[in-house]
């Protein structure tokens, strides 16, 4: 298997004369982007590289001096943005109520493309995208970098600990793209190498993973052993910058609006960061030829009005489960191991000793599971661990698609977990009620 990953370097820019250089051109193809977007917003949303090499090439080359390889970087990098944009908006339909129809009934959706936009795509943040072996080239076994600018080609340190081990012959370097944030240059290098595909006879490991806001997550692996990784420090820190959200909103003034955009972007960061170290630490952890089995989380969601406190909302809404799964396949990937999904029903309600299902055997308050039939007790997230890992046994078994079922999850049962309480009832007719 192929694995992409987007190598996030450091670089020196020796004079102010190479950063001048660096800046004039980042702002010419930012104009050149932005010109570009503009001639397919007109025309029809046209995103063939063929048709619009031919009619705005020369006047990229003209209008922005842009060299030759960077008027076709442009344009590659405005139809990439078009695309994204049609893929988000795909994804999004619109949704409306007809006001003559009953309040249960009239709800329609219709499916927005880019017709839908009001104006073209803006790129605000300059930027300079670079063809590797013609616009950037590696020197001095991969210390230094050569750039090229509409003033000649200039020469930048990389300042990136253990970029060596990435100019070997395996790794084959893409586009990359020039960024500056205050002071510091970056350079954001795409990066694919091969990897042998996973063969489930080589499985040594199999661990159950648990995810969790009280514990992040929790392992549970073959030998009994379980690995626990507490949530204290990530709840602190987004309990920070919830205050800090909040206090600004209060203000309710341009710069505090500005000021939580940033704050929105910098947890942004730190929690990438945080799942980029924890999926590490847990690949380093176990080792290669493991087997990872996570509960499959799709399309699950957090009922935030009737099953969680008003405090809580936030952490429940907000966690990052996706990130965090990501990270930890690429990574399992490059060391020889693998991440399978699993079906999610019962974990946290089943005895991995006995198998008796039942959902008040697990305690909230105090995080504990208590067996009813045969008494076995322990924290209610290693159980959750538990019960995945021995999904995930059944899986290399051979076992395809491996669950766990209630005995009395029949198709009435299921009719009725639709159905809502009565105090679910008297909430939504509370809030039926006009003032």
């Amino acid at each position: 298997m192929d694995i992409s990953l987007t190598i996030k370097a450091h670089i020196k820019v020796a004079s102010s004369e190479n950063a001048k250089s660096l800046i004039d051109s980042m702002e010419a193809y930012r104009q050149g982007c932005n010109f570009a977007s503009e001639y397919i917003f007109e025309h029809d949303f046209e995103l063939g590289q063929a048709k619009l090499n031919k009619a705005v090439y020369s006047d990229l080359r003209q209008k922005f001096n842009l060299r030759s390889q960077m008027a076709q970087s442009v344009l590659k990098t405005v139809i990439a943005r078009y695309k994204s944009v049609k893929t988000q908006l795909g994804q999004k339909p619109y949704k409306f109520h007809d006001i003559n129809a009953p309040k249960d009934k009239g709800y329609y959706t219709v499916q927005r493309d880019l017709d839908w936009l009001w104006e073209p795509i803006f790129f605000k943040r300059p930027q300079l995208d670079e063809v590797r072996d013609r616009d950037y080239s590696f020197k001095q076994n991969g210390k230094i970098v050569s750039v090229n600018t509409l003033n000649g080609r200039i020469e930048c340190e990389i300042a990136m600990p253990g970029f060596e081990k990435y100019l070997d012959d395996e790794w084959t370097f893409g586009t990359a793209k020039i960024l500056r944030s205050g002071k510091h240059w970056f350079m954001h290098i795409s990066a694919t190498k091969s990897f042998p595909d996973y063969e489930i006879e080589q499985t040594r490991h199999v661990v159950g993973v648990d995810r969790g806001l009280r514990q992040i997550v929790t392992c549970y692996d073959e030998k009994g052993k379980t690995f626990f990784h507490n949530g204290k420090t990530i709840a602190r820190k987004r309990q920070h910058y919830k205050e800090l959200r909040r206090h600004l909103q209060m203000t309710n003034t341009r710069n505090s609006k500005r000021r939580i955009r940033k704050i929105g972007q910098r947890e942004n960061r730190w929690m990438s960061d945080y799942n980029h170290c924890l999926s590490k630490t847990l690949v380093n952890h176990y080792g290669a030829d493991t087997l990872f089995v996570l509960e499959d989380l799709t399309d699950v969601t957090f009922d935030t009005v009737y099953s969680r406190k008003k405090e809580n909302r936030y952490e429940h809404h907000s966690w990052s489960f996706y990130d965090l799964e990501q990270k930890l396949k690429y990574k399992a990937h490059q060391n020889g191991s693998e991440v399978v999904e699993v079906d999610a029903h019962y974990t946290s309600q089943r005895c991995p000793k006995c198998g008796r299902i039942l959902k008040e055997n697990r305690d909230h308050e105090l995080h504990m599971y208590i067996c009813d039939r045969c008494g076995y007790r322990s924290n209610d997230d290693r159980i959750a661990a538990m019960n995945i890992q021995m999904l995930g046994t059944m899986y290399v078994s051979g076992v395809p698609n491996p669950s766990y079922q209630s005995k009395h999850d029949t198709t009435d049962a299921k009719k009725a977990k639709g159905k809502k309480t009565k105090k679910q009832i008297r909430a939504v007719r509370k809030r039926a009620v006009l003032p």
